[in-house]
């Protein structure tokens, strides 16, 4: 089976989501941030793994749930910390992040149980900003990852080159929207009305009132 991860921040309050503030608070942006990876380790327990870590930069809250296992982040850019998380695994493993807490157990099924008719080396999860939300590789190497430039409207574009690259066969999840600014918030909340983060959504006046 396959190892699944999630790769996250400690939601404190300036520290996570930052492009949320303003409108919203440090201390509701963190909330919302806390809210997304509640759902997102929802789902990770929910879903068939050999094994379920979460990778985080910080310390486990309340909001971890029972059977995860939790890494500590390694220093340097996000790609050399994406790719000490796969080094960390023997066999199949999937990689997400915190920032789609519209994502189920169902969209991950395909990526955790392949057809055994037409195996592929890697899954891909694109992101409408350019980036990624989920990397699947069927043989972990870090090498894959390291030098990919994060953050930028590219990176997707170039991960998934790296991967064909490298002569993998890659099937893609479906494009999901990361929730990084405030109109990011309300669509996603908007998709997944019955998420903890569109309830924390919710508690919060609506950024044009702002």
């Amino acid at each position: 089976m396959t190892t699944l991860m999630v790769i996250a921040k400690e939601p404190r309050p300036g520290r996570v989501k930052t492009r949320l503030t303003p409108p919203y608070t440090p201390e509701e942006a963190a909330a919302l941030a806390e809210a997304s990876l509640a759902d997102t380790l929802a789902v990770l327990a929910a879903s068939p793994a050999r094994r379920r870590l979460l990778v985080l930069d910080g310390t486990p809250g309340h909001w971890l749930p029972e059977g995860i296992e939790v890494i500590p982040q390694t220093g340097g850019g996000l790609d050399e910390r994406l790719a000490a998380a796969f080094a960390l695994c023997e066999g199949p493993a999937l990689l997400i992040g915190m920032d789609t807490p519209q994502i189920t157990p169902e969209l991950l099924r395909p990526a955790l149980l392949p057809d055994r008719d037409d195996p592929a080396d890697a899954w891909f999860g694109p992101a409408t900003d350019g980036g990624f939300w989920a990397l699947g590789l069927r043989e972990p190497d870090p090498t894959l990852l390291r030098g990919v430039p994060m953050s930028t409207p590219d990176t997707g574009r170039v991960q998934r080159g790296r991967l064909t690259g490298a002569g993998l066969t890659v099937r893609d999840l479906p494009e999901l929207r990361d929730v990084d600014t405030a109109s990011d918030a309300e669509a996603v909340a908007a998709h997944a009305p019955g998420s903890r983060f569109a309830a924390a959504l919710a508690r919060f006046a609506p950024a044009g009132a702002r």
